[in-house]
């Protein structure tokens, strides 16, 4: 389970880092030497988006990539079979991003089974209400895949506490309105995360607009999980694959 070795690893570090590529963006190869800097360079955990041609949630960064990747040739079986390959390489839990038309194509339980066999262990779905998701969620649980769902600031507390009660390995907890890679306010966020850990016991990550090692330190002793998605693209974009390591040690210091 996701839960328990974020708290173990929660023993020896005051908090987590979670970062976030897009499955064959700009190629397959760019993205398994991106994985490996990152895995070399401390990241606790990883998502691994498989492209979808609309990611509402996204911002323009991770809207071109995805976008970028399906043209050149980026596909679910290809997003697995390479899922696969690193979970078995590398020792640090791996997650899928995706939306739910992807899942929806393949079909709930397969989507389910497949992603296990990878050897992924949660899934986040932003588009999918726990309202409209009892069928996939169940798949989920049942073939061992965490369900990772989704608190924002404006969710309320009845409906974060309903939300909690379907989820499993963590909750993340969207920084602000709006969409993936824009500033945030990390400072203003203290009364949204206190209502986040009154709403569930599960450990919880805190994405959308953080950038760098100030807004990790921010947000320590507030989430258990700080996670950088866009920035890692625009590095990527403007300094190549080379520069994603010493980015990644540079977001602890």
């Amino acid at each position: 389970m996701l839960t328990e070795y974020i708290r173990r690893r929660r023993e020896h570090h005051d908090i987590l880092l979670m970062t976030h590529i897009v499955l064959g963006y700009p190629k397959f190869d760019d993205s398994l030497r991106m994985i490996e800097a990152m895995v070399e360079n401390g990241v606790d955990l990883m998502e691994l988006q498989i492209p979808f041609s609309e990611p509402m949630a996204d911002g323009p960064v991770i809207l071109r990539a995805n976008q970028a990747a399906l043209m050149s040739g980026s596909t679910v079986d290809r997003c697995l079979a390479m899922s696969e390959a690193v979970a078995r390489r590398f020792d640090i839990p791996f997650v899928f991003m995706t939306y739910f038309n992807v899942v929806y194509a393949r079909g709930g339980r397969q989507f389910a089974e497949q992603a296990r066999a990878a050897g992924i262990r949660g899934a986040i779905i932003p588009d999918l209400p726990h309202e409209e998701g009892d069928d996939l969620l169940a798949h989920m649980r049942e073939i061992g895949v965490d369900p990772i769902l989704l608190f924002s600031p404006t969710t309320s507390d009845a409906r974060m506490r309903a939300i909690a009660q379907r989820a499993s390995g963590f909750v993340y907890c969207v920084a602000r309105k709006g969409v993936t890679g824009a500033a945030t306010d990390f400072e203003a966020l203290d009364t949204y995360l206190a209502r986040c850990r009154a709403a569930t016991d599960l450990p919880l990550a805190l994405g959308f607009g953080v950038k760098d090692r100030r807004d990790v330190a921010e947000i320590i002793g507030k989430v258990d999980v700080a996670v950088v998605g866009s920035q890692t693209i625009r590095v990527l974009d403007e300094r190549g694959v080379g520069a994603v390591g010493a980015f990644v040690a540079s977001l602890r210091g």
